[in-house]
């Protein structure tokens, strides 16, 4: 939760946030390899409590979920923001060629299909490269933040000629100034994005 409890105090510190850590979805997505109604219906409970709590919006940040949120949305009457909806946005608003960078392999076929289905409704042409950081989220699990930022930024500079590149994951937000170093392109966040979109519904 760090990267956007970092995003929100540099981005909009004016914004009282609570974070809730769910672990056993994330592990048994792993292991299951596919969203089950099970885990939908455990969406479904978080925004029912979240909603219990007096929360003004709901912003999840795992990209693996979609159509878990979705069912959400269709719960809750307040905003709720998939984690990759505002990314989405951006990608389609700056169009080109762009790449996708993740570190967890089963969010790729879900947000590339997500992304094409985005761009065709606003009618935009966008060419989207995808690439798995193989190594990265396990060098962060075993608590080495430094080799997964590096491992980002070495997998960014292979993509000197896109447009932009887009970070999949909210945990790669921290690599971002790195591989904007090494890679000399744009690099679109999950946090950044969410975070301006949320602030404007908000407003």
């Amino acid at each position: 939760m760090d990267p956007i409890a970092a995003a929100f105090r540099s981005d909009w510190p004016a914004a009282r946030t609570a974070h809730l850590l769910e672990e056993s979805l994330f592990a048994d997505f792993g292991r299951d390899g596919r969203l089950t109604d099970a885990m939908v219906e455990r969406f479904r409970v978080l925004g029912r409590y979240c909603v219990s709590a007096g929360a003004d919006a709901i912003l999840f940040t795992c990209s693996a979920f979609g159509a878990a949120i979705d069912a959400v949305k269709r719960d809750q009457t307040i905003p709720v923001l998939k984690p990759n909806e505002a990314l989405y946005d951006d990608m389609v608003a700056r169009g080109g060629r762009i790449v996708l960078l993740a570190t967890f392999a089963p969010t790729i076929a879900s947000m590339s299909a997500e992304i094409a289905a985005h761009a065709k409704s606003k009618g935009v042409s966008l060419h989207l490269d995808t690439h798995l950081v193989g190594g990265a989220l396990e060098a962060l699990m075993q608590g080495r933040p430094d080799d997964h930022h590096r491992l980002i930024a070495e997998a960014a500079a292979k993509f000197p000629g896109h447009d932009a590149i887009a970070f999949g994951q909210f945990s790669m937000a921290p690599a971002r100034d790195r591989a904007a170093v090494r890679a000399g392109n744009p690099i679109l966040t999950t946090p950044d994005s969410a975070i301006r979109k949320l602030k404007a519904m908000m407003a």
